[in-house]
């Protein structure tokens, strides 16, 4: 099944008591025609790929993370959980190889911009969005830019690890959470003392990691990691929010100080074959913006994403209007996009009279 997955050029694999094989193909749940399986089957697949060191924890938490390999064809990261009494199983597929940035299908200039990022010598970029939004293959992506391009070292902090970096130009060491470290926080606070150029953490759950990371850019290092936020301003309150309030003020500062970028992605179905293209919303940290994030005023920073195209800068709205209108998505996707962010009127006319279709290459065909 897991070769099927990746034969088919699905992204996840989904196995539930009673139900056939479930694929994720381009972000479609698709049930194939195979026999049901039953809880006592599941239940042997699990003992049968959880790794021994991790069993114990399983039986008792009811869950487990961790990434599996498949020779010959790749890896995946795989959750193993407990719904109703019975074991269900998702896995996602990891490319074998990461996908250079400017190949990527993101809208024109980002990728421009995402490279000036990566060439800052400390602060903090923050890639967001929902899972499966692609945040893990672009950051990979830059990480692999830095790795071609510079002689730095890099440690990533990952769980699992994903994307297996090889060392190029700088030297790439990668820690997984809970095989390598504890936690994001203590592997955090350990790379501080590893000579890191570049941090990449996987993700910012907790206030200590959050604390840590901003250490860490405002002390010289380039950090990047992601956050589970639609857009700049829900980020920024995002971080600030998990702070005690007496904390906040500080907190404002250090963030205003730290951050460099923040990317907000997501997915929509392509128009012209199969596949998926990224839609982008981009803040650069200007010195406006880092003035909005000092003072609280973050509802303000959407007025200079607007008004900072010359910068690399753009709205959400913008990006998926410029995919609809070169018509790489597709009328429904972009009408429910309107619903279901009420722009009708902001964007400015109607799903009628998309331009001419322009070429893009490049892909995030399933993740």
């Amino acid at each position: 099944m897991l070769r099927r997955t990746i034969e088919s050029g699905s992204s996840d694999l989904h196995l539930c008591a009673e139900q056939p094989p479930i694929l994720r193909l381009h972000g479609n749940l698709v049930r194939l025609d195979e026999p049901r399986l039953n809880a006592a089957e599941l239940e042997a697949m699990a003992e049968a790929v959880i790794p021994r060191d991790k069993l114990p924890s399983f039986r008792q938490l009811g869950e487990v993370d961790f990434s599996y390999p498949l020779a010959g064809f790749g890896r995946f990261r795989v959750n193993i959980y407990r719904q109703r009494g019975t074991v269900a199983l998702a896995a996602r597929t990891i490319p074998t190889q990461v996908t250079r940035l400017r190949s990527l299908t993101l809208p024109d200039g980002v990728a421009d911009t995402l490279a000036t990022f990566c060439q800052k010598p400390n602060g903090l970029v923050l890639l967001t969005g929902p899972t499966g939004s692609g945040k893990s293959t672009t950051l990979a992506a830059m990480i692999d830019l830095i790795n071609e391009e510079q002689d730095l070292h890099i440690i990533t902090l990952e769980d699992p690890i994903e994307y297996l970096h090889r060392h190029k130009r700088a030297v790439v060491n990668q820690r997984e959470v809970g095989e390598d470290t504890s936690t994001f926080a203590r592997g955090l606070r350990a790379a501080l003392r590893e000579d890191p150029d570049v941090i990449l953490v996987g993700e910012m759950r907790d206030l200590e990691t959050i604390r840590i990371a901003l250490e860490a850019a405002e002390t010289g290092h380039l950090v990047f990691s992601t956050v589970h936020t639609n857009g700049a301003p829900a980020t920024i309150d995002r971080i600030i929010d998990v702070f005690p309030e007496a904390q906040q003020g500080q907190v404002r500062i250090q963030l205003a100080s730290a951050i460099q970028g923040i990317v907000t992605q997501r997915l929509f179905r392509r128009r012209d074959r199969e596949g998926r293209f990224a839609a982008a919303e981009v803040l650069v940290a200007t010195p406006a913006v880092r003035n909005l994030v000092r003072e609280g005023k973050t509802h303000q920073i959407m007025s200079v994403i607007q008004t900072g195209t010359r910068l690399g800068m753009r709205t959400m709205e913008s990006s998926v209007k410029e995919l609809y209108e070169r018509r790489i998505i597709n009328d429904q996707d972009w009408k429910e996009f309107l619903a279901a962010n009420d722009q009708s009127g902001h964007m400015g006319g109607n799903p009628g009279g998309p331009g001419s279709p322009q070429g893009s290459q490049g892909g995030y065909s399933v993740r």
